[in-house]
């Protein structure tokens, strides 16, 4: 597997061939676009187009009687339950998807020279993303609602994830793009558990909250964990 940055035959850069570019910005001064508008037209259609949609799904009705009435409480009580089961939702969705990808970074590992030692570290990550995502089906059963209900959230999420999944799993990328792609994951991952405990207090529901401190500080660690990683691949000084 490639190291981290090579040179080669790349001829997409506008130096490559001067000349050409230079009859290229002469042609376009030449020839204008022939269709009428400009940006403010494609910015109003899409105004337009985001006032006469729809939502992304919506959040399931409780199947129980149980999460009925705790969904009449928290309603009388001011509150808005569904925002908070489609946050868990999400959530939930995200800690799946990490698993997976997880375990395509630990066969990218293992394809390349200097990562078979990264592999321990990697399964334990994945390991904890397992351990979080059943603590989340937890939390929502305890609302009375279904884990396995795809909340709008969730599906919103699933959509974010997809392209981190295409950098690690596509076979030509190499390791330190492929951590640089769960960077990405792990920052929004963090965030994302720093709201939801926010969320889960300020509905109600304190107990939910103090039970994912634990998974938010492991969050933090693989945060650490990866940009250290990539820092090393990247052979930044110190890393």
């Amino acid at each position: 597997m490639n190291k981290a940055a090579k040179l080669g035959h790349n001829f997409t850069g506008a130096q490559m061939s001067p000349d050409d570019t230079a009859k290229m910005v002469e042609y376009v001064g030449e020839r204008p676009a022939d269709m009428p508008g400009d940006a403010t037209d494609l910015a109003r259609a899409r105004e337009q187009m985001n006032r006469e949609e729809g939502d992304v799904g919506s959040v399931p009705i409780p199947g129980s009687v149980k999460g009925m009435l705790k969904s009449t409480f928290d309603k009388m009580l001011g509150n808005n339950p569904e925002v908070l089961i489609d946050k868990l939702g999400e959530r939930l969705a995200y800690e799946r998807t990490g698993v997976r990808l997880y375990e395509a970074l630990i066969a990218k590992a293992a394809a390349c020279e200097t990562g078979s030692e990264l592999i321990p570290t990697l399964k334990q990550i994945r390991d904890d993303e397992e351990a979080h995502m059943f603590l989340l089906i937890e939390a929502i059963e305890t609302l009375g609602a279904d884990p396995t209900a795809q909340t709008p959230c969730a599906d919103l999420t699933g959509v974010l994830g997809s392209g981190a999944l295409k950098v690690i799993t596509d076979p030509r990328t190499n390791l330190a793009q492929a951590l640089n792609a769960m960077l990405t994951i792990e920052l929004t991952d963090n965030a994302a558990w720093e709201l939801l405990i926010k969320l889960a207090d300020d509905s109600g529901h304190a107990n939910i909250g103090s039970s994912f401190t634990h998974a938010l500080t492991e969050e933090q660690r693989h945060l650490n964990t990866i940009r250290s990683l990539l820092a090393r691949e990247l052979g930044i000084a110190g890393a």
